[in-house]
């Protein structure tokens, strides 16, 4: 069987635009596999920053207010004082304040009835507060007891 050299011409025109297509398609999958990880990167850090429960705990103290606020997704946002730590001042007491959001409807109202009592609640911290959860990191999910203030 003898092959002709006119059979192996290659026609480098077309050589060329295979290359040059391939380089393109090769491109083409390099920016959609960077996309891909872009998004999946950016997805990842949405949910770490606002999804992931950092910290959960209870805080207990006494309930000063609690008010349902916001100028397009109204929150309930509350204050609870703490007391019991000696400040570095003579025959004082220091408190500390925790500001808290609400997301559930009853637990809210629940708060709301018993304002001015003594409350221990349980609360998950996040790393970012969303607008629609409240304006605090600290989103309390449920009271774990009431006592009323004895003086």
């Amino acid at each position: 069987m003898k092959i002709h050299k006119s059979n192996l011409a290659i026609d480098h025109n077309s050589l060329t635009f295979i290359t040059l297509s391939t380089q393109i398609t090769v491109m083409r999958k390099m920016i959609w596999s960077i996309v891909l990880i872009l998004l999946v990167l950016g997805a990842g850090f949405v949910y770490w920053k606002f999804f992931f429960v950092f910290g959960e705990g209870a805080k207990s103290g006494e309930l000063n207010f609690l008010v349902k606020k916001g100028y397009v997704f109204k929150t309930w946002e509350g204050k609870l004082i703490q007391s019991g730590l000696q400040s570095k001042a003579a025959n004082t007491v220091q408190s500390y304040d925790f500001d808290f959001s609400v997301t559930d409807e009853a637990v809210a109202q629940k708060l709301l009835v018993s304002e001015g009592k003594i409350f221990n609640l349980h609360y998950k911290e996040y790393m970012g507060a969303l607008p629609w959860r409240g304006y605090s990191k600290y989103v309390v999910d449920s009271i774990i007891s009431i006592k009323d203030i004895t003086r």
